[in-house]
């Protein structure tokens, strides 16, 4: 199933893609792996473009921003996409320049980009806090993951927001982090499905092989749920139960998309050399934020009955 673009959203999207292939792609995803954990260049270009404004513009607002943020997913874009374009507008926050932490209050973990930030954000109970961070290489976290990881530096200012700000936060990193996972998700299963295509056995492809086209036929049904499950969610501008279903979906379909697609292709797309990896380990990184598929599935039980999970 496609999704129809609006004549507004078209053309925007169409700029992105042009500009992501300048900025973004596998190619400048290893470079980045190898020097630093943020890329400056992407996130400057973006914002100078206008796509950080997206979620405001009536003709385009949050489900346009929203498929921004799954194209730079796609397209392996090593910023804070989801906090820039649709956590802070969300929260009616002024852009912020370089890198941005969301962090949940409480939670002892590495968190993504921390060791670079400029600010954090942090869900408290019920109202978050803004913070100005000072970077420090000593709370980097070594990863494999394709982003950079840290632990949270003490803040040097903080900004309490309105009450109930917790809430929208957590809802649209839900719907963020979901929009990147549909965006890599697809990238692997193309991969795969190219494979499947060009890889011959007995003289046929192994794609023509009725067992494999179920299992490829199963991950598509996955993928589609997620994006469709997403774009609902910020449509909707992202209440707590559809964004907690669109989250708890989208991750326990990643972890079957990662297993059977690395299974189809074998060892080699394990390999430094091959593309696969590079959507794959970045989406466990995604798999582990917001407490994972198990607080996705708690927040989801919560806004459905009203009850703690």
């Amino acid at each position: 199933m496609d999704f129809e673009l609006s004549q507004t959203q078209r053309p925007i999207l169409d700029a992105l893609d042009a500009l992501l292939g300048r900025y973004a792609g596998v190619e400048r995803c290893r470079k980045l792996a190898s020097v630093e954990g943020y890329d400056h260049a992407l996130e400057r270009e973006l914002r100078v473009s206008g796509f950080f404004d997206l979620f405001d513009e009536d003709s385009v607002g949050p489900l346009g921003a929203t498929l921004a943020v799954e194209r730079i997913g796609a397209n392996l874009g090593t910023i804070a996409a989801a906090a820039h374009l649709l956590v802070l507008p969300a929260l009616g926050i002024e852009p912020h320049e370089g890198p941005l932490a969301l962090v949940q209050d409480g939670v002892e973990r590495p968190v993504r980009f921390a060791a670079e930030a400029t600010s954090i954000l942090v869900a408290g109970p019920d109202r978050c806090t803004l913070s100005a961070s000072t970077v420090s290489t000593d709370s980097a976290v070594p990863s494999a993951y394709g982003f950079s990881l840290g632990r949270l530096v003490p803040a040097d200012k903080e900004l309490e927001l309105a009450p109930g700000t917790a809430a929208t936060m957590l809802n649209w990193w839900r719907v963020g982090a979901s929009a990147e996972a549909v965006g890599m998700m697809q990238q692997a299963l193309d991969i795969a499905v190219q494979y499947a295509k060009d890889r011959q056995t007995f003289r046929r492809a192994i794609g023509s092989f009725q067992a494999l086209q179920h299992r490829l036929a199963e991950l598509t049904i996955l993928v589609e749920g997620a994006r469709w499950l997403t774009y609902e969610a910020a449509f909707h501008n992202a209440p707590a139960e559809a964004s907690a279903t669109a989250a708890a979906h989208t991750m326990a379909a990643l972890g079957r998309l990662t297993r059977e697609t690395h299974q189809i292709m074998g060892a080699i797309g394990l390999t430094r050399e091959h593309d696969l990896h590079l959507y794959t380990l970045r989406l466990q990184a995604l798999r582990t934020e917001l407490g994972g598929l198990r607080g996705h599935r708690r927040a989801l039980v919560t806004a459905r009955w009203g009850v703690p999970a």
